[in-house]
């Protein structure tokens, strides 16, 4: 048996990236992990959109950047692909949901040697008309959806970060 613990332990925030392509087989996997984290009631209402075009991924990135407060900066540091989560726009815990799915999506990603990195602003990126042109594009139609946020995956370059001291005092008991 796996020691899931582990995994988690030694996954981080990854924002250098080769400019090396990952395998659609491995997107797939993540993908498919995001589609099996839990969702309120099983309603199953996330959608995950995966990028590849290059051309794409650095527009959304920048559109990202741009939201944030850094025009031109690719918000997507370079990664090559990204997965955009996304839940039907009625979903009353579509946050929730996406935001599950999301942390299987970086978990699947690191347990296949990945870097990846949750990149905020989701929401915004898709309510901006080339957001919009680009659910368009891919078969969606953004008046029924809403953005979540995006995991931005590929394979990372220098070293590795190490993962913080937790803090104590965090975990409450009755009983």
């Amino acid at each position: 048996m796996s020691d899931i613990l582990e995994e988690l332990k030694n996954r981080r925030s990854i924002r250098w990236y080769e400019e090396k392509p990952v395998p659609e087989e491995l997107l797939n996997k993540i993908a498919e992990a995001g589609l099996y984290a839990p969702s309120g009631m099983g309603r199953q209402a996330v959608r995950i959109l995966v990028i590849t075009d290059d051309k794409t991924v650095r527009i959304l990135g920048k559109i990202n950047g741009q939201i944030m407060g850094k025009e031109g900066f690719d918000a997507f540091y370079g990664a090559p692909a990204v997965l955009c989560v996304l839940a039907d726009r009625d979903n009353p815990t579509g946050i929730y949901d996406g935001s599950s799915a999301i942390t299987n999506m970086l978990d699947e990603a690191a347990s296949l040697g990945l870097g990846s990195c949750w990149i905020h602003r989701g929401k915004e990126q898709f309510k901006t008309e080339k957001g919009r042109e680009i659910l368009s594009e891919a078969g969606i139609d953004p008046d029924t959806v809403t953005g979540i946020d995006n995991v931005i995956v590929g394979y990372g370059t220098g070293e590795k970060p190490v993962a913080a001291e937790r803090k104590n005092g965090r975990v409450y008991r009755i009983g």
